[in-house]
């Protein structure tokens, strides 16, 4: 009996590479699929998120890296011609660096969140917390730009052409430098001021700020440029190197707490004493005053008035505003109510003597007359000399 199928089969080697390529990157997306699953559960054990958050970041770089590792190491088994080769060596000297630069930038800003998340600017004393997100945002910031910027050169450095260029740029690196400096100075400089800002900590996430005559919270602290946000909602840019070159109000620079007051202008003869037992009252009754102290004293006098400040304290800036305007609404409620004798009243006192009826003139000497004693004249009655 004659053979009938062929002693041997002869595949086509585009085919043979075709699979080679599929089953490389098969056993790389199955490989990442179990590490990921595995990564997963032991970070699903422990109760923080922090670790989660890295998991997720590494995933999808991980991923495309474990498969240019496969497409790397079955390179040898492939039948490649020598243009073949060269375009697999560019583009591996492009990609892998890029795979690279991404899993560390979204490690980076892993950590940023994982920042975020453990430092809690919700609670009362938040200090400690604030610190650690401004510090972590403007370093996550800049450790973001220096990877992106050595990632691209290296990517850069991967095609012949551009190195060979490179190295004759290196050659007047400092010439270029100095050019560069000069042109992007007003950059490098509110760079320079960030990564000063990181450390020296001016101002913080969360901080109160009064800026420009604006009040209002530190919203974002950029590379270059810090956001307030105004107390109406609006938002104000301000270069970083503004916070380090000029002089600004931070309220919440050591701690949150404020001291708020209010002021009154009433009657000289207003009882201060019933004032004040009225304001411990109001004072006491606020929820918003935090237990720490208050005062009434009167801090100034005028010919007609005089002026009272009290003062109280809160936890933190917009509780103090909210304080103020209390304190006020009750205290003039019962002062129109309970004492308006306090108002401020102007004043005038009629009927004195003297002050009504004009002075009468000296009575004139007689001419050509002298006195007893033979003087000069007579001293008029009335003179003070009497």
């Amino acid at each position: 009996m004659q053979q009938i199928l062929p002693r041997s089969w002869d595949v086509p080697v585009q085919l043979a590479d075709g699979l080679t390529v599929v089953v490389a990157v098969l056993l790389a997306l199955g490989l990442h699929s179990i590490a990921m699953g595995v990564a997963r559960k032991i970070a699903g054990r422990t109760p923080e998120s922090v670790d989660d958050v890295f998991v997720e970041a590494a995933a999808r770089p991980v991923r495309w890296i474990l498969v240019a590792l496969a497409l790397a190491s079955v390179r040898p088994l492939l039948h490649l011609d020598d243009g073949a080769r060269t375009l697999w060596g560019q583009a591996a000297g492009m990609i892998v660096p890029l795979l690279l630069g991404w899993l560390a930038i979204n490690l980076i800003r892993a950590g940023g969140k994982a920042v975020e998340l453990s430092a809690d600017i919700s609670v009362a004393d938040n200090l400690r917390a604030r610190r650690r997100r401004t510090r972590s945002a403007i370093l996550t910031r800049i450790a973001v730009f220096v990877v992106g910027f050595v990632t691209v050169c290296l990517m850069l450095l991967s095609i012949p052409s551009v190195r060979s260029v490179g190295v004759t740029l290196m050659a007047s690196a400092g010439l270029v430098g100095l050019a560069v400096g000069a042109a992007a100075q007003p950059a490098l400089k509110n760079i320079i001021a960030g990564v000063q800002m990181a450390f020296t900590e001016p101002i913080r996430i969360d901080d109160v700020v009064i800026i420009d005559g604006e009040w209002g919270k530190i919203e974002e602290i950029r590379l270059t440029y810090v956001v307030v946000a105004i107390w109406d909602e609006r938002r104000l840019v301000v270069p970083v190197s503004k916070f380090l070159e000029e002089s600004f109000q931070n309220w919440t620079r050591s701690t949150s707490h404020l001291l708020g007051s209010a002021f009154f202008w009433l009657d000289p003869t207003a009882d201060i004493p019933r004032l004040r037992a009225k304001f411990e009252e109001v004072v006491r009754a606020n929820p918003r005053w935090d237990g720490r102290g208050y005062v009434l004293q009167v801090t100034d006098t005028k010919p007609d008035a005089i002026e009272v400040r009290v003062l109280a304290t809160a936890k933190d800036a917009p509780t103090t505003y909210d304080l103020r305007c209390d304190l006020r609404e009750a205290m003039l409620a019962f002062i129109r109510d309970d004492m308006p004798e306090a108002l401020p009243r102007g004043r005038m006192e009629i009927g004195r003597p003297g002050w009504a009826d004009p002075a009468e003139p000296p009575a004139p000497a007689p001419s050509g007359e002298e006195g007893a004693s033979g003087g000069a004249g007579t001293i008029p009655e009335g003179n003070p000399a009497d």
